[in-house]
This record gives C-alpha cells, sequence and structure tokens, in this order.
C-alpha cells in the first residue's frame, strides 16, 4: 500500500511531508545515527556475527553448522536485489534537505539495518545462555534499528514513509528468516 501511494501521488504523501517537516532538524547527531545504517558498519557486523556463529555451530559438531551464516548472507544480499528496483521503479524524490535527485524509496539504509542487525541478532539468541543476555541483544538490535530510522528522517536523508516501507520489507524478510532457522533447528545441538 505504501508503494502504490508512492507510485501514484496518493494522499498519504501530505501527511509524510507534513511529518517530515515536523521531523527535520539535521544535525551531528542524528547524521551519526543515519550512519549506522550504512553498509560499511551494519554489514561487518553481520560478518563477525556470521563468523562467530559459523565457528561456534562447527566446533559444537552441529550438523550443516554453516547453513544459518549462509541464509543469513544470502538475505543480506536479496536487500539490493529487492531495493535498487523499488527505487527506479518509484523515483521518488527526496526531502527539501538532500540535493535534488530521485531514489530515496524504499530507504536503504533502514533495510540494511534491519537486516544486518536483524539477522545478526537471530543467528547469536539460541547460542546465549539466559534470558536476560536474549532480552538485551534483541533491544540492542531495536535500538539500533530505530536510532537509524530517527537519524535518516530527522536529518532530512529520508521521507518518514521511505523509513516506514523499509521497516515492512525487513520485517518479511526477518520473519522469513526466522521461520527459516525454526525449521533448521539450528541451534547449539551437537549431532
Amino acid at each position: 500500500m505504501i508503494t502504490w501511494q508512492v507510485a501514484a501521488d496518493g494522499p498519504l504523501l501530505r501527511l509524510d511531508s507534513g511529518l517530515s517537516r515536523v521531523l527535520v532538524h539535521p544535525d551531528r547527531a542524528s547524521e551519526l545515527l543515519a550512519d549506522l545504517g550504512n553498509i560499511q558498519v551494519a554489514v561487518p557486523v553481520l560478518v563477525a556475527a556470521l563468523v562467530h556463529v559459523g565457528r561456534r555451530g562447527r566446533a559444537s559438531g552441529m550438523d550443516r553448522w554453516w547453513l544459518p551464516p549462509l541464509a543469513a548472507a544470502v538475505l543480506m544480499a536479496l536487500v539490493p536485489a529487492i531495493v535498487v528496483p523499488l527505487k527506479e521503479l518509484t523515483a521518488r524524490g527526496g526531502t527539501p534537505a538532500v540535493p535534488p535527485g530521485t531514489g530515496y524509496y524504499p530507504s536503504g539504509h533502514t533495510a540494511t539495518a534491519m537486516i544486518a542487525y536483524g539477522s545478526a541478532t537471530l543467528l547469536l539468541l539460541p547460542w546465549l545462555r539466559t534470558v536476560h543476555a536474549r532480552r538485551e541483544l534483541v533491544v540492542a538490535c531495536a535500538l539500533l534499528v530505530a536510532g537509524v530510522s530517527f537519524g535518516l528522517v530527522r536529518r532530512g536523508y529520508h521521507w518518514p514513509l521511505d523509513v516506514v516501507a523499509s521497516w515492512c520489507l525487513g520485517t518479511v524478510l526477518l520473519a522469513s528468516f526466522r521461520l527459516f532457522l525454526g525449521r533448521f533447528r539450528g541451534g547449539p545441538q551437537p549431532k
């Protein structure tokens, strides 16, 4: 529905524009938060989780220990494969705070943050021993994604709907990944 509203210049765009005017206030803090969604920041975090989970799985003697990290890497590779064509299709312009151009919808930084931090979290959860540690990891992941999202809108890099669309995409991808992990039963269970 959001993509349709953006493509058809629907009524949600007026609300989006009004909300953006209220929220945009470029500052250094919002820029730093937005930068947490850069590929150069988020993907190395995911790679560290992939390596850690792969090593732990192999050391524990898990069958197909390599499958969850590989699936997370494939999921990360899907982000540009989905986002870039949507950017081309919608050709949405940016906010007044950015140079003229198109390709702002959906937010690639938000999608990158959601998938990199979210899939790293889903990979690491089964290896954490306490409920408290698992809860803290989920909260940290949610705060990172929320921070990136807020920073992108506050800085004026994206309209709010650009970010919301990436939340929707990320939720579908992460839910699918979670289902895969559940079917795989790839937690730290030895052969």
